[in-house]
């Protein structure tokens, strides 16, 4: 069996000079590995809701929402799920907007769970059209939803999600689904005020911390659509999340280690201000 021989500190000079070009996960400094090590508290604990309420709290602010917003232990595509499965049931029509790789994986989800997908797919390279989207959207009028990635990660491109929200909900009333696991936290996202009723991200982003995290906002609209739903749903069932929540206990183990690193990131969030942080994600 391979170890680590800790007489030698060949493994961990190799991580320091890792460089990854990749678009997650990313880098993740000292500190935030150290915070990890933290020694493990009681999740069912006083410590680990103050943690949660106060992560919770910071989570918001980045979500520029009223809404609430939930922490799953699992990746993005975990939140991505949550989305369709506390939304939808099985024959229900949603329109899935894509411009990208990652663009499709609503539209797989919600055909495994038997949702009727409209796909409306644009050029690798392209964002949303907003003329084919309404144009879609006047040809199926008994859409529930339509779906929508912010900042697609497989090309760089990001749709302009005020607009697209306006058209979905301003003009035909619709919810809004959007995949912004490489947005949020990277770029503005008014969640309330864009009218979005779930956003799904994830911790290895713009966020800076390793992966493991998974977050989603749920607007009202959107618990009215879960009351409808009859879809299957046990881990990711967001009413679990909702009853613990006012308990301040997740519904099942959550990574604490992740969960003290998330605390040091907003943290740090809060300090440099989010318009500081934007503005530093686009130089």
């Amino acid at each position: 069996m391979f170890t680590h021989d800790h007489k030698n500190d060949f493994f961990s000079e190799a991580i320091s000079l890792v460089n990854l070009r990749i678009p997650g996960p990313i880098p993740v400094d000292d500190e935030i590995l150290e915070t990890m090590g933290t020694p493990m508290i009681n999740h069912r604990g006083p410590e680990y809701k103050d943690l949660l309420f106060r992560t919770t709290k910071g989570l918001k602010n980045v979500f520029a929402t009223d809404n609430d917003v939930y922490i799953i232990t699992g990746s993005g595509t975990s939140a991505m799920e949550a989305a369709v499965v506390n939304t939808l049931s099985p024959g229900d029509k949603v329109i899935n907007a894509t411009v990208g790789v990652f663009g499709n994986r609503f539209g797989v989800i919600s055909n495994r769970y038997g949702i009727d997908v409209e796909t409306l797919d644009f050029p690798f390279g392209t964002a949303v059209d907003l003329d084919r989207l309404r144009e879609a959207l006047v040809q199926n009028p008994d859409v529930k939803a339509v779906m929508v990635t912010h900042n697609e990660t497989s090309t760089g491109v990001t749709n302009d999600l005020k607009a697209i929200a306006e058209v979905i909900k301003g003009e035909f009333d619709k919810l809004v689904i959007v995949d912004g696991i490489s947005s949020v936290c990277s770029l503005p996202v008014e969640t309330d005020a864009w009218g979005l009723d779930v956003v799904a991200t994830a911790s290895q982003k713009g966020w800076m911390l390793p992966p493991g995290l998974a977050f989603i906002s749920f607007s009202q609209r959107a618990w009215e659509a879960h009351a409808e739903s009859t879809m299957p749903r046990f881990y990711l069932d967001m009413a679990e999340y909702k009853r613990y929540f006012e308990l301040g206990q997740p519904p099942f183990t959550p990574s604490v280690s992740c969960m003290f690193a998330l605390d040091l990131a907003l943290k740090r969030i809060e300090k440099e201000g989010l318009g500081a942080l934007y503005e530093r994600h686009a130089t």
